[in-house]
């Protein structure tokens, strides 16, 4: 989508506004001045000490609209080269101004600084997902291709075993399974950044669905479970689906949520007793496409989902430090008030 224009037409600058503003202000008592001396029989000719005043009085309207531009047009046109100097130059131009002249204009200059960076690491946080997804469905597509061309060229005088011929349709299966797989993470992580409609769920009801869903952990909830959160159903259910389908994944049998209520803010603390993450993976688990279980189907894309959910609806997640086994999850998500 290309960006709005703004209609091309002749505007007047700032400085002239405020130029034009001030020297207006100051005719008014100019003409008076004059009016007077024009109805006064007497003496047609101004006296030195008016026309001293009034030339101190246009010193001082030019000083004033000096300092009015000095402090509010020259900070203004700075902000706007330095918007011009990140479209080029990216991350390594956002920098402070040197003056700001007024605090709206440091506000703003600092709302707008705070917005590209936002943006500029989304830029990169983008390109290294399409790097990341690239290599991630490069793999098996060519895992699949490379099969299905030595089927292809099965040699009548030496042909495959039959053994060979499962072994390698075995591997086109498997390959088609994890691109799958892969693909539905993918609309899973569309989904959680771009989320349309806005809902609540309760914990119970989470509860509820990961007991369903997961008949082979033993799913209990404790603390506030009737609480409702400002995420809907279905966001709800993929996001505590993915936690739970990691511990499953890494040996757990028990899954308990354990929430509170901080102000307006629901602390879900999400424990189960799996393996847990080693010290050398604790800070590489929220990464895209990271995973220990790449041999098994691991796709590296669950907790990444689960985060940008719960992130795209005011929430939050971490990782807590635990001793010995299991994983502990805090999730963070506003309270839904409801209204009547």
């Amino acid at each position: 989508m290309p960006a709005p224009k703004v209609r091309t037409k002749w505007r007047p600058t700032l400085a002239l506004i405020v130029y034009v503003v001030l020297l207006a202000v100051m005719a008014l008592p100019i003409l008076i001045v004059i009016w007077f001396h024009a109805v006064e029989a007497s003496s047609n000719r101004m006296a030195p000490a008016e026309i001293g005043a009034l030339v101190v009085a246009f010193m001082l309207t030019l000083g004033v609209a000096y300092v009015l531009t000095r402090t509010i047009t020259g900070p203004i046109d700075a902000l706007i080269a330095r918007t011009e100097e990140i479209a080029r130059g990216g991350k390594g131009a956002i920098r402070p101004l040197e003056s700001y002249g007024t605090r709206e204009i440091a506000v703003l200059s600092q709302s707008f600084l705070d917005l590209a960076g936002k943006l500029v690491d989304r830029t990169e946080y983008v390109r290294s997902f399409a790097a990341h997804v690239s290599h991630e469905l490069k793999s098996p597509l060519t895992a699949i291709r490379g099969a299905a061309e030595l089927l292809r060229d099965d040699d009548v005088e030496r042909p495959m075993t039959k053994a060979q011929r499962l072994h390698f349709l075995d591997n086109i299966v498997a390959d088609a399974v994890r691109l799958d797989a892969l693909l539905q993470r993918l609309r899973e992580l569309a989904q959680a950044e771009t989320p349309v409609a806005e809902g609540r769920s309760s914990v119970a009801d989470i509860l509820s669905s990961l007991r369903e869903r997961f008949p082979a952990l033993h799913v209990s909830g404790a603390g506030d479970t009737e609480i409702s959160v400002a995420l809907p159903q279905e966001a709800a259910d993929i996001a505590f689906a993915n936690l739970a389908e990691n511990a499953l994944q890494h040996g757990a049998t028990l899954l308990e949520l354990r929430v509170s209520v901080d102000g307006r803010t629901a602390v879900i603390l999400i424990r189960d007793d799996g393996s847990g993450i080693s010290e050398a993976n604790r800070q590489r688990i929220f990464q895209p496409f990271f995973s220990t279980r790449r041999e098994q189907g691991g796709t590296g894309m669950g907790l990444g989902i689960v985060r940008a959910m719960l992130s795209s609806h005011g929430g939050t997640i971490r990782l807590l430090q635990t001793t010995g086994a299991g994983t502990d999850f805090q999730v963070t998500i506003p309270v839904q008030i409801l209204s009547g």
